[in-house]
């Protein structure tokens, strides 16, 4: 199996108190130690980046996603996405930007996404994608 991992995993996966070790977290470090192949994209860079403020902070971040492969969305992705969104907010489902681009990926490259953000469980029984622990 192939994981895109959502920004909300990595925030918790990241947290330097440790608090948190959710099932997510924990499967997270099991694809990571071989168990699966994890896959990244710009945007859950970016919103990573965005929200650690020290330099340092950064510079981790990138580097440990340097190892990772990079999935880039094109244009029919993006327009994919605009389907995802308004066929999720037809079913009374409100679904983010980028969250709407991420279901898209992982229709497209056929991959499972994990994550932490309840949108993707709502979102699910609506557009085709396979999310962690549903199913």
């Amino acid at each position: 199996m192939t994981i895109l991992v959502d920004t909300s995993v990595w925030s918790l996966a990241f947290r330097r108190d440790g608090s948190t070790e959710s099932k997510e977290v924990i499967a997270l470090r099991e694809a990571l130690n071989g168990a699966d192949a994890v896959v990244t994209t710009g945007l859950v860079l970016q919103e990573l980046l965005q929200g650690f403020s020290g330099p340092r902070d950064k510079v981790a971040v990138i580097e440990r996603f340097g190892a990772l492969p990079l999935i880039q969305p094109d244009r029919q992705d993006h327009i994919a996405a605009a389907d995802v969104r308004n066929v999720c907010r037809r079913s009374g489902v409100q679904v983010g930007t980028i969250d709407a681009l991420l279901i898209q990926l992982c229709g497209r490259y056929e991959l499972t996404l994990l994550s932490t953000d309840k949108d993707f469980a709502n979102a699910a029984p609506y557009v085709p994608f396979k999310l962690w622990g549903n199913g």
